[in-house]
């Protein structure tokens, strides 16, 4: 028996996915025959919801759990540390993991009973003076402190130079008779 010549072909064709279709549809019961455009656009707005509904749950948000004092002491000590990971936020302001673990590290701090100081001295030893979000004038932060000021001036300095030795390779020299000629001449026809 030859498949292709068959009317029901085993291999699918540009005309065999309709005619399928048709014939399932065929075969069942008019209440199943209910447009699919409704239900598309009712799961895709559905879909829509529960994304922008998502962040919202999944946010880690650090929520008051202990006293006002301490919560107060923590909003402060956060708000002077930076997050490890963004680098750029405070561990106040970061959702990293690694800065809600730090919290918690600081947390447990705060109700041992250490100093301010004492919390930001650990942080400091651990992490060195990068964790610290405003870190301090010393000898191993001139660097940080005074680099860029310290790459403007030779900034400026290498570009002072460079334009000087530029005007000095210029040469100045008046224009020849026949030049000023056939320069009066291009002026004139134009």
């Amino acid at each position: 028996m030859n498949l292709r010549k068959a009317n029901h072909s085993l291999c699918l064709s540009e005309t065999s996915a309709p005619l399928w279709w048709s014939r399932l549809n065929r075969n069942s019961p008019p209440s199943h025959r209910v447009p699919l455009r409704p239900r598309g656009i009712l799961l895709a707005v559905a879909a829509l919801a529960i994304a922008s509904f998502l962040p919202a749950v999944c946010a880690q948000v650090a929520q008051p759990r202990e006293d006002p004092a301490i919560e107060a002491r923590m909003k402060k000590l956060t708000k002077e540390l930076r997050c490890l990971v963004c680098q750029n936020e405070t561990l106040a302001d970061s959702q990293a993991p690694l800065a809600e673990d730090l919290r918690k590290e600081i947390r447990e701090q705060v109700k041992a009973g250490k100093t301010d100081q004492e919390i930001i001295a650990y942080a400091t030893q651990r992490y060195g003076d990068f964790v610290l979000y405003n870190p301090p004038v010393k000898v191993t932060t001139y660097l940080l402190w005074f680099g860029p000021f310290v790459l403007l001036l030779a900034g400026t300095a290498f570009l002072y130079r460079y334009l000087k030795q530029r005007r000095e390779l210029i040469e100045v020299k008046p224009l020849t008779a026949e030049e000023r000629k056939r320069a009066e001449r291009l002026l004139k026809d134009i």
